[in-house]
């Protein structure tokens, strides 16, 4: 039994007459009878009793005839819905990220989807990016946008852009305006943020690429957002590194300022990070090339 058959079954009874249910359904008369003929095959039951001058259901047809109708209307209702995820005018779509994106880069780009894709529920969650990363991999999300790369099965990350990290102080502080070595951070306190942060792993990588032994570095405190940091280096608790993106409103108004170090790069990526193998998701997948074309 198919759906096929089952709408030649309904389309004849409701009409009575298989050449009219033929018309309908944009299908010649024999194959009508076809479908039908093996419809009653498949259910061992005769549908119909025919006569020269009407069509009429016998007790099994009577029987299937409601069933059918309900069957074909919840058919027809999941094929509407499936052809709507499709063309994007309907569906759900679930992303993580860490702090950097998610309040500062993210937001953008998710406007822009809404207003090509009205249809799509949308929501973000932001968080550290190993918890965005535990995420993805037990599918509470559909893509996570990440500051880092881990090795684990059923994931895969995309590079998506690049971002710098600035080393912040307090006004006055003797590094303000200056340029360092980078082994004197060994002197100073940092404020850093938690374990799993794509900040932190980013800083250490960067810094150890640069001959800082990290683990000689004394961490003042840590903290749970990019925010955080900020608000405890300008308080004068210590100095800290954040991303440009975040630390650009306070160091235009001088609420903190910038050192650099001497011949040292501190940019680092962000990543795009999916569960693999991919299940199809039409709205993931339209995000995912929306933003890595960058909003074009």
């Amino acid at each position: 039994m198919n759906f096929k058959q089952l709408e030649a079954f309904v389309r004849v009874t409701e009409l009575q007459s298989f050449t009219r249910a033929a018309k309908k359904l944009y299908m010649s008369q024999p194959a009508i009878s076809f479908q039908i003929k093996a419809l009653e095959e498949d259910l061992k039951v005769t549908l119909f009793q025919r006569n020269e001058k009407k069509i009429i259901l016998t007790e099994a047809g009577q029987l299937l005839y409601p069933e059918a109708k309900k069957m074909l209307g919840h058919y027809h209702k999941i094929k509407t819905g499936l052809d709507a995820i499709r063309g994007l005018k309907a569906g759900r779509l679930a992303i993580g990220a860490s702090t950097i994106p998610g309040e500062y880069i993210l937001p953008g780009y998710i406007g822009r989807f809404k207003r090509k894709y009205p249809g799509i529920h949308m929501s973000l969650r932001v968080a550290g990016s190993g918890e965005v990363i535990s995420w993805v991999q037990d599918r509470d999300i559909d893509i996570g946008v990440v500051g880092k790369i881990v090795k684990k099965e059923n994931l895969k990350f995309t590079k998506w852009l690049d971002d710098e990290l600035v080393l912040i102080v307090p006004p006055g502080h003797r590094w303000s305006g200056k340029a360092i070595e980078a082994k004197e951070l060994l002197t100073e306190k940092l404020i850093l943020r938690e374990e799993g942060s794509g900040t932190r792993q980013s800083m250490w990588e960067i810094l150890n690429r640069y001959g800082v032994d990290c683990q000689q570095i004394e961490a003042e405190m840590e903290l749970g957002s990019t925010r955080a940091v900020i608000s405890a280096v300008q308080s004068g608790i210590g100095v800290g590194f954040v991303s440009s993106l975040a630390a650009s409103d306070v160091l235009d108004t001088g609420k903190v300022q910038k050192t650099l170090l001497k011949g040292v790069d501190m940019t680092r990526s962000f990543f795009l990070v999916r569960y693999t193998p991919e299940m199809i998701n039409y709205a993931t997948d339209a995000f995912q090339e929306l933003i890595l074309n960058k909003g074009e």
